[in-house]
């Protein structure tokens, strides 16, 4: 019980904690880290979506705009481990709402932009002020949530990912079309700035948070939740000791290839369904979602099989470890587009290979299984630097590529082979899956 009398309020009694009816606390907290979400990733989509009539009212050619995609992902790169650290050292309610605050203001001031420059500066800034939002998300997880109810978790608030194209594309190529391309960073940066108030105002880690009991809290703590500790003097070498563990590397390397399918589908996905494929507008706005809802049915499937296998007695590590390997070698799946005449058969596959992408993206729920539990945010920090590593690589990957050739073929099959080599990282080097303790 020494836990449960560590994390309750003033006033609760543990005592009575297994006969009061729990509250429910922790799946708010969940619909508020999924909308963060969704907002995060359409504003740094919003660029992709606009990107055919931006390209040509400011006379931007592809290289140009491969490095506008790709500014956002070094920017974010580098900021991903002092992002870890801010949460660590912040905590997930303060750090969150500066980061919210900074990337939608930032949203927002591309809208101004008159030139490569200018857009260029506002993605740099953009990246920067992204960067603690998934540390925070996997902190707040990892708090809030059981190890048994921690795989549906993070499928959940990584759902964000794909569900805000589908969601929202069709509205924006809309305002776009009605209002202007600007317009869209206004809307899309003026929400986020809004809900960044929200967030700060509601959001609480579960010791402060008035509206849990102590059943509540006693069931997060039993399941494995990591405790409070103090917060120990940060050692800039415990990020390098962490890349000597098997387990993070090959993390790594499994988030990078994995998540270089998504880096296309929120940069480039439009260009090529316009520009390469022939697509009207019209069948943009009905085909291009198709992929997403896919990623978002795997993401989701991948989170409920992960905890439902753990139920019934199979090991962490493997019903953690087989979304990884099953869903990165599928999305190698992409190459076949390249065979493919018809638009319906090409939106087929892109959404078979984007269903695999988001089963792969489990690799979040493998983070909470291993990290210490004092740097929760830096372990979830270097792990998404390696996987934005492909938010750089890939953006400029596309556009070299396509500015010099004049299609995308040999540019998905790279992708292809870049899948090939994440799904052989988690077979071959991952390992089991444990808690690193330091």
């Amino acid at each position: 019980m020494k836990a449960v009398e560590e994390h309750t309020l003033p006033g609760r009694n543990p005592a009575y904690a297994d006969t009061t009816k729990r509250s429910r606390v922790r799946y708010v907290v969940l619909s508020m880290l999924l909308a963060a979400t969704i907002l995060n990733y359409v504003d740094r989509s919003a660029l992709g979506i606009v990107a055919p009539g931006l390209s040509k009212g400011l006379a931007l050619n592809r290289m140009e705009m491969g490095e506008l995609f790709a500014g956002f992902g070094l920017a974010y790169s580098i900021a991903l481990v002092p992002g870890g650290i801010l949460t660590d050292v912040l905590g997930s309610r303060l750090a969150y709402g500066l980061s919210l605050l900074g990337w939608s203001f930032a949203t927002l001031t591309q809208g101004f932009a008159t030139g490569y420059h200018m857009l260029l500066g506002s993605r740099l800034a953009i990246g920067a002020m992204e960067a603690p939002a998934f540390p925070s998300n996997a902190r707040a997880v990892t708090l809030w949530f059981p190890a048994r109810e921690r795989g549906f978790a993070t499928s959940v608030y990584v759902m964000g990912q794909y569900i805000g194209t589908p969601l929202f594309t069709g509205l924006l190529l809309w305002i776009s079309a009605a209002y202007g391309w600007r317009t869209v960073f206004y809307v899309t940066g003026g929400f986020g700035i809004l809900f960044s108030f929200l967030w700060y105002r509601v959001y609480r880690d579960p010791h402060q948070h008035a509206g849990v009991n102590a059943a509540e809290l006693q069931y997060i703590n039993e399941g494995g939740t990591v405790a409070r500790k103090p917060r120990e003097k940060f050692d800039w070498r415990m990020a390098l000791k962490l890349l000597s563990y098997r387990q993070i590397l090959a993390i790594c390397i499994g988030k990078f290839c994995n998540n270089t399918l998504l880096v296309f589908f929120t940069t480039w996905f439009m260009t090529y369904l316009i520009e390469a494929r022939h697509m009207s507008m019209i069948k943009v706005g009905i085909f291009q979602a198709l992929p997403f809802i896919g990623a978002t049915v795997g993401i989701l499937l991948a989170g409920f099989l992960s905890d439902f296998f753990i139920r019934r007695g199979v090991s962490i590590s493997t019903a953690r470890k087989a979304p990884l390997i099953i869903g990165t070698l599928l999305g190698a799946s992409i190459v076949l587009v390249n065979f493919v005449e018809s638009n319906e058969g090409v939106i087929a596959i892109l959404t078979i290979a984007f269903f695999a992408q988001g089963v792969g993206s489990m690799s979040w729920a493998a983070v909470s299984e291993i990290a210490p539990r004092q740097y929760v945010g830096l372990t979830s920090s270097i792990t998404s630097l390696a996987a934005n590593i492909a938010a750089v690589t890939t953006p400029l990957m596309i556009g070299y590529i396509t500015h010099h050739t004049g299609h995308f073929y040999w540019a998905l099959n790279l992708m292809g082979a870049i899948c090939l080599l994440g799904a052989l990282s988690y077979s071959v080097l991952l390992g089991k899956l444990s808690r690193i303790e330091l």
